[in-house]
């Protein structure tokens, strides 16, 4: 009767991975046709370089969630940004000492201050030349995998790095001579990511092997529903990548520029976390005396098909659901919040799904964000980034589902 009982607790297994498997594949078919429809031109995509994407997505994930040398890459990782956080906290001790509730957890001191921190180092690394090497020549070998031109490769990095507003000033030598579909592509990938500054907040609140592998996956992923949804070629008299020279400055001047932007990063979040979570709390008050009803409840009905195309279980669908739409709706700082409340009550396969969902800058907040960085550079091409701004959302949205989706496969 015990052999018999692990026999069918193993079949059991093996049906519940098969059928994982299934769903994973009708996700990525439903994203793939989600993203052609939109698609700006079908006779002219590409499918070798997204296929060969796909691939190194699942190979990635499999290597940073499934084998010894990616855990220990992550948990380096998630060493150093605890090392860093430590050293932010000393300076926060220091002016906010004694402010602070014992009994409670001071969000705004303990996750976002460190930010300002995070933002001098990326400075410093900045000043020596040390990112702009590095974001150079790791654009130019993605160039060579994904289809596309140096300066999108460059942008997807950068975006990583110095944050979907600044990566636009680096090139804005190129921005007026932008055609809209390489625009799109540049936007979509500053959609897609998000900033080196903000990714210790981030570990504070996810584990940290979600947060890295949503970093890899969205920076293929986007390049993917890009080259779908505004498929194009790049000829070699076009393939160039002239980067905007900074003014050289002197060091503790370029130093206070970087901590105060630090801060204006910090305090921006922090005010729109109390705008957004207090509209959200008087809408569901609203939702729940006329309707019965919460209106992220409601929301979450209506994404529970999409949580489950993505591999979360059905009986877990609706909370998922909830949560994505938080993150699109407000954006991802109000959604993380609330999935920290839930994320206990959740299977370990779901909280992955979710958490790759939610490292990304998709939401409608960020497309008057990113018209106004490229607006205040160029007018004109403001205007066109601001015509496509939906298609824009859209499809950054469907690079979170495909990561989400990738994971799923991997976990």
């Amino acid at each position: 009767m015990c052999s018999f009982g692990k026999i069918m607790e193993r079949d059991m297994r093996i049906g519940v991975g098969c059928m994982n498997y299934i769903i994973a594949g009708i996700g990525l078919i439903t994203v793939f046709l989600l993203a052609w429809l939109a698609s700006s031109d079908k006779k002219h995509i590409r499918y070798r370089p997204i296929l060969i994407m796909i691939l190194i997505q699942i190979v990635f994930g499999l290597l940073l969630l499934r084998t010894n040398i990616g855990l220990i890459f992550i948990s380096g990782i998630a060493s150093s940004f605890s090392t860093l956080l430590k050293y932010a906290y000393e300076g926060i001790n220091f002016v906010f000492g004694g402010i602070a509730n014992p009994d409670a957890t001071p969000f705004f001191l303990q996750v976002l201050l460190p930010i300002v921190f995070v933002s001098a180092l990326i400075g410093i690394l900045q000043y020596t030349r040390i990112l702009p090497l590095f974001i150079q020549y790791v654009g130019l070998v993605l160039s060579k995998v994904n289809g596309m031109g140096k300066l999108e490769s460059y942008n997807a990095i950068a975006s990583a790095i110095v944050g979907q507003s600044e990566v636009f000033i680096t090139v804005k030598k190129q921005l007026g001579a932008i055609p809209e579909n390489r625009l799109y592509t540049l936007c979509a990938s500053a959609m897609s990511t998000v900033s080196m500054s903000i990714v210790g907040s981030f570990m504070t609140m996810l584990k940290p092997e979600y947060v890295v592998a949503a970093l890899v996956l969205n920076l293929f992923g986007g390049f993917i529903i890009a080259s779908i949804i505004t498929p194009y070629e790049v000829k070699p008299e076009d393939d160039l990548l002239d980067q905007e020279k900074e003014e050289r400055q002197a060091f503790f001047e370029m130093l206070g520029e970087y901590i105060l932007d630090g801060f204006k990063v910090a305090v921006v979040v922090a005010a729109m976390l109390l705008g957004f979570i207090a509209l959200i709390a008087m809408v569901n008050g609203f939702f729940s005396a006329v309707f019965g009803i919460s209106f992220q409840a409601l929301l979450g009905y209506v994404f529970a098909p999409l949580a489950f195309l993505m591999g979360v279980p059905w009986h877990e669908a609706v909370q998922a659901g909830s949560i994505m739409a938080t993150k699109i709706v407000a954006n991802e700082f109000v959604a993380i919040l609330d999935f920290t409340k839930i994320q206990g009550q959740l299977s370990e396969r779901t909280v992955a799904i979710v958490s790759v969902f939610l490292i990304s800058f998709a939401n409608f907040g960020s497309i008057g964000t990113i018209v106004g960085a490229v607006k205040g550079l160029n007018e004109r091409q403001g205007n066109v980034v601001a015509r496509f701004g939906l298609r824009l959302l859209y499809g950054a949205t469907l690079v979170s589902i495909l990561s989400g989706i990738i994971i799923s496969i991997v976990v």
